[in-house]
């Protein structure tokens, strides 16, 4: 892959992606538990593909070669793949046992139940979820941030006037990301919003550019 290629893009579809499941993870955290799993399990419980897994996160270093940007953007992207794809695949299934039917995994209509709130969880999934969002959790304001600014800087190449372009791009993933959800996106979005601009703020600085 070449960095340059549609850089823009991948960014915008990156940060939708994000916020999207940020606000799911939320909602999900907040849900009513339908008492089918016991919490207290939850710690116990081993991962599959009906439940999120949460990796660690991957930070970008300055000065990366082009191939090492390229690998690190590919990671982050699989990375986000993985994650979205088991989180989608657990919420699918949780619909299809409350007779919610005719969704597709991460459309606006699939969004829209979430953030509609007329589901319940087991108290598992609500626990998972609860992890998720936490302070260090891989759907929290410190990984998620951290993660949309680490694919922006890969991608500009450590470039100031790129990395405008990519705050730009951000910027209109949280934008399609409030559209898909129909309504003002959670506040762990804006807090999570606020702390990416504020890494771009910081690089700026550093670089000795003005915004």
């Amino acid at each position: 892959m070449k960095i340059g290629d549609n850089y823009q893009n991948i960014q915008n579809n990156y940060a939708y992606v994000n916020a999207n499941n940020v606000a799911a993870a939320s909602k999900v955290a907040a849900e009513k538990k339908d008492g089918s799993a016991d919490a207290a399990a939850v710690g116990a419980a081993t991962p599959n593909t009906d439940r999120a897994e949460f990796s660690a996160d991957t930070k970008v270093t300055n000065k990366m070669s082009d191939s090492e940007r390229a690998a690190l953007v590919e990671s982050l992207k699989s990375d986000l793949d993985n994650q979205m794809s088991r989180f989608t695949n657990m919420m699918m299934q949780t619909f299809n046992k409350q007779g919610i039917t005719g969704l597709t995994a991460g459309s606006d209509a699939f969004w829209r139940q979430i953030a509609s709130g007329n589901f319940t969880v087991d108290a598992q999934t609500k626990a998972e979820a609860q992890q998720a969002i936490s302070e260090d959790g891989y759907w929290g304001v410190k990984q998620t941030s951290q993660r949309i600014f680490d694919m922006a800087k890969a991608l500009a190449g450590d470039d100031p006037a790129k990395m405008k372009k990519m705050q730009d791009a951000v910027e209109k993933g949280f934008e399609q990301a409030t559209a898909s959800w129909g309504k003002a996106l959670p506040g762990i979005c804006d807090d999570t919003h606020s702390a990416i601009n504020g890494m771009f703020e910081e690089y700026y600085k550093n670089a000795g550019v003005e915004k």
